[in-house]
């Protein structure tokens, strides 16, 4: 299936996109402002899909004309494509939970969604409305994409929050939303979607990145056990990526020798291995969607490499077994370990679950 997505530069087209490379090993086909230009552009763009994730939108923007005429305005030009394309396409709209009420921009996300679920309606094409909650998770803009965004952003720089009020709002993670709007791209009707993030109030998400943040600059990793609590976790420690990194654990010596803790981590079925690597070799080349992992080099001299998905720039750390430090490798990241010395390697893997192969969240790529 030949998936487009609008806004492909957004937080969750980010999301939607790693999730498509996972299941498919390809990317959207993006559809971004250039393609908006002219209904003939977009209509070419859009010409030879199967489906169309449609997340192009403003949510907050200089004056309350902008958000709505931005939103119903994309809404617009989409359906005029659409028009100059002869067959029905499936269209799934990134709504939000925000259009059952009267902001501006819910009013403008509802007006958005009923005018693409009447152009269904006209031309016998598939349309799913995903009534979204507040979405959360990696790479998310503070100050703009959600308030864990910013506490996360906030706390990982050393800042202290603050709440302006606190409320109970229903959180889902990108991925978990991205999964939802990629399932709907299989639809055969017209139908409304709308999945349920997990209640928090602002005040219990805060004490929990808090305390997920003073045990995790030790290295110390929380009861992973919860998708909720993970998915958080997830969140917060890309926002510690690669400026934290990497963490160099305290040493306790004796007369016998030195002991240093490698891993220590709050409940749930977790797994550790050591690995040899001969010279000039690598490992790795994949990455994962939710999987937690740490790479500690405890002999020898090699090289961590990783890439976020679908972008150029690459982030390198020499490590050595002469001073052991540690990396946790960012979801949606693809990476690798090389041997770059000419001894034998050994390394420490760790990971939050036990590897399942009918399910292994491992996604091979180079970086």
């Amino acid at each position: 299936m030949k998936i487009a997505v609008t806004g492909p530069d957004g937080f969750l087209a980010w999301h939607l996109r790693c999730l498509v490379r996972s299941r498919h090993g390809s990317d959207c086909v993006l559809v971004g402002r250039s393609e908006f230009a002219s209904s003939e552009t977009l209509a070419e763009a859009l010409n030879d899909v199967d489906a169309i994730v449609h997340l192009a939108g403003v949510n907050r923007a200089a004056d309350d004309a902008t958000v709505a005429e931005e939103n119903t305005g994309l809404a617009r030009r989409l359906i005029a494509a659409l028009d100059l394309i002869d067959r029905p396409i499936t269209v799934v709209y990134g709504n939000s939970v925000q259009s059952l009420g009267d902001s501006v921009f819910g009013v403008a996300k509802r007006a958005a969604g009923n005018a693409l679920e009447s152009w269904a309606h006209r031309r016998g094409a598939a349309f799913v409305d995903v009534l979204l909650p507040n979405i959360f998770g990696e790479g998310g803009r503070p100050f703009y994409n959600s308030v864990v965004a910013t506490f996360c952003h906030q706390i990982a720089g050393g800042e202290t929050p603050r709440i302006d009020v606190d409320r109970t709002l229903p959180l889902l993670h990108a991925q978990r939303a991205a999964a939802v709007l990629l399932n709907a791209c299989e639809a055969t009707s017209i139908e409304r979607y709308a999945p349920e993030g997990t209640p928090r109030t602002v005040s219990d998400v805060l004490a929990q990145i808090q305390t997920m943040s003073d045990d995790y600059r030790r290295g110390d990793l929380p009861n992973l056990a919860d998708p909720f609590t993970r998915d958080l976790f997830n969140t917060y420690r890309s926002f510690t990526f690669p400026h934290q990194w990497p963490v160099y654990p305290e040493f306790r010596s004796d007369p016998r020798g030195s002991l240093f803790e490698a891993v220590r981590a709050r409940g749930g079925e977790t797994q550790s291995f050591l690995s040899t690597t001969n010279p000039g070799f690598t490992r790795g080349q994949h990455y994962h969607l939710h999987k937690v992992e740490r790479f500690l080099v405890v002999k020898g001299t090699a090289e961590i490499r990783l890439r976020r998905l679908f972008g150029s720039e690459v982030v390198t750390f020499p490590v050595s077994g002469e001073r052991p430090g540690f990396i946790d490798m960012p979801t949606m990241w693809v990476h690798s370990i090389s041997n770059t010395g000419s001894d034998e390697l050994l390394t420490l893997f760790y990971a939050d679950d036990l590897f399942d192969p009918v399910d292994p969240d491992t996604y091979p790529e180079e970086v």
